[in-house]
């Protein structure tokens, strides 16, 4: 498994995919979960891991130059992590190409309203999934060409 929780990352030119967590949670499951199905399909992933500074995330995100950033939250708070997450990421000229989308449960009463998901597109996600989206996330990934992993 590569991930920074283990200190074996893939090479910037590799990572294709930026996976992480939010800032405030520190459940790990989910991204394993996310990180397989990611390579199963194929795919170079950097797993950051759980309880990922906005900086940080920002930093390695320069680093690795990635063709997608996915942000997994299972907390409740995602709604909020991911509002920061974003407007750090798209405060970056050089990640403003790179889609980033968020998913899991994102609010502590449940699945977001479409108002709220909407504040989450409007602030610079290209996506939204709700905990059960899984096959749309799965969908939304078909779209993108990504190279391979050999």
């Amino acid at each position: 498994m590569r991930s920074l929780i283990t200190g074996d990352i893939p090479a910037p030119e590799r990572a294709e995919i930026l996976l992480s967590g939010t800032s405030s949670d520190a459940h790990t499951w989910n991204l394993v979960f996310l990180q397989l199905l990611l390579e199963e399909a194929g795919h170079r992933v950097a797993n950051l891991g759980p309880c990922v500074p906005d900086r940080l995330l920002v930093d390695e995100a320069l680093a690795l130059s990635p063709r997608l950033i996915v942000l997994g939250s299972v907390n409740g708070h995602g709604h909020q992590d991911g509002l920061r997450a974003v407007t750090a990421l798209r405060s970056r000229p050089e990640l403003s190409p790179v889609p980033v989308v968020i998913g899991g449960k994102l609010g502590v009463n449940g699945p977001l309203d479409a108002d709220r998901v909407r504040e989450l597109t409007d602030a610079g996600f290209d996506a939204v999934f709700g905990d059960a989206d899984i096959d749309a996330f799965v969908s939304y990934l078909s779209r993108f060409e990504l190279r391979v992993a050999s």
